[in-house]
């Protein structure tokens, strides 16, 4: 049983996590004005201010509503703001950003009032998974961001009659006007060597979701993976060699994803060598897999990232981050916000884990060669479509965040699933092999 100062002690530490995110999804939207508070930047995702709504909805439906029992405070938002309530596109027609505002204060009041009640020892995994739900919209609006401002690149570019190749990463809250200087170190293709054993899968914690469930215990023979993620410099040598023109380093459904895609450079792409150390970022599946055979290598399966980022064969037993059991700060990885753009994939030596992998959490998701399917005693938490309807065979694993995920949302269980055609998000890679 949780004592009575531990229990205060917890419902504390939860109430300050609850206000440090939501300042941070706040300040997402210092300076946002309508047009971009209602506009769909890619069909694929919603505006960010219905994400903005959608935080409070979901706080107010499970822990109000399912929870406390209260009546829902807001019933004229209840299909706008809900998950399965509009398709995207109907999405656009939101409310004004003060008006927003005092729905997710409102319902947050209450939810403050509720935690001082609430019994957590049933309800602590429910609490948790609300914190990283406002986290996974905040990364959400973070790229709907970035692809708006792309938008408007490419807009000035033709009216200005140009051609020209922009980076454009910087978030709503950067304070960085240029990239961060390269650390002056040779990034070859060096791989690190893991020897075939054991080791300890997933997540029991109750901060995991129900993907990540249950723990246990897998065995790999032994392989290689990369030390850094695939980085600018590195995938400039697929590009200059025609790789988007030879179908002989794409699959089959890689090379039929190009011809509709038609693209020939990542989404996020500058020609400025001073990202070359930077992680590769804005590729899909498909791109990934085809950089991999060019250079003779394959993508790593989940199992191999995440032996390799969390494992400890010294200690023998796992590691929540690749550097211990220390939350996330940034001095061990790029996330939360902070830069709001990628770094160097070497900056973070303090971050890198037991087997000596760099940049594991944080920077870019990491494309695997896996598909995203149900651990071992999964059961669905807190609804059925969280996560079982995504056991398709129709969706890759992206495994280690991103430079805007928030620190409760990161750690190497955590998983990530998309479309191997999605190159809409902030993604990279790494490479393995036999």
């Amino acid at each position: 049983m949780i004592s009575e100062l531990s229990r205060s002690s917890l419902k504390e530490a939860i109430a300050c996590a609850l206000y440090q995110c939501r300042a941070k999804t706040l300040a997402l939207f210092e300076g946002v004005d309508k047009t971009t508070l209602c506009h769909q930047a890619h069909p694929d995702f919603s505006p960010i201010g219905w994400h903005l709504g959608h935080i409070a909805f979901t706080e107010s439906f499970w822990l109000l509503e399912r929870c406390a029992g209260l009546q829902c405070l807001f019933p004229q938002y209840r299909q706008l703001f809900a998950a399965d309530g509009l398709p995207k596109m109907e999405r656009v027609k939101l409310p004004s950003l003060e008006e927003i505002l005092y729905y997710l204060e409102s319902v947050r009041e209450k939810v403050l009032d509720y935690l001082e009640v609430a019994d957590l020892e049933q309800q602590g995994r429910l609490w948790n998974f609300l914190l990283q739900h406002e986290c996974q919209h905040n990364e959400t609006i973070s790229f709907v961001l970035a692809l708006t401002r792309m938008e408007e690149r490419d807009k000035r570019d033709k009216e200005d009659g140009g051609d020209k190749v922009v980076f454009l990463y910087q978030s709503a809250i950067n304070k960085h006007t240029s990239p961060m200087t390269p650390v002056s170190i040779s990034l070859s293709s060096e791989m690190l060597h893991v020897p075939a054993g054991e080791f300890e899968m997933g997540s029991d914690s109750i901060v995991a979701l129900d993907n990540e469930r249950t723990s246990h215990i897998v065995h790999l023979e032994d392989y290689w993976i990369d030390r850094y993620p695939v980085t600018c410099a590195q995938y400039r040598v697929f590009m200059e060699a025609k790789g988007y023109e030879n179908p002989d380093w794409w699959s089959p459904a890689g090379w039929k994803w190009l011809q509709t895609a038609q693209v020939t450079q990542p989404l996020y792409w500058s020609c400025d060598p001073a990202w070359d150390n930077h992680p590769v970022c804005g590729v899909s599946w498909y791109e990934a897999e085809a950089y991999s055979r060019f250079v003779g290598k394959r993508l790593p399966t989940e199992a191999e990232w995440e032996k390799a980022a969390s494992w400890d064969p010294k200690a023998h037993h796992r590691r929540t981050y690749p550097w211990d059991d220390v939350e996330p700060t940034f001095e061990y990885c790029n996330c939360d916000n902070v830069e709001g753009q990628t770094t160097p994939v070497n900056a973070y030596p303090t971050g890198q884990s037991a087997y000596g992998m760099y940049d594991a959490l944080g920077n870019v998701w990491e494309w695997t060669a896996s598909w995203f399917h149900a651990y071992p005693g999964f059961q669905s938490y807190p609804y059925i479509g969280y996560s079982r309807i995504y056991f398709d065979n129709q969706h890759r694993v992206l495994k280690g965040g991103s430079w805007a995920t928030r620190p409760w949302a990161l750690r190497s269980s955590f998983r990530n699933w998309y479309y191997p055609s999605v190159r809409q998000i902030f993604a990279g890679f790494r490479c393995a092999a036999n």
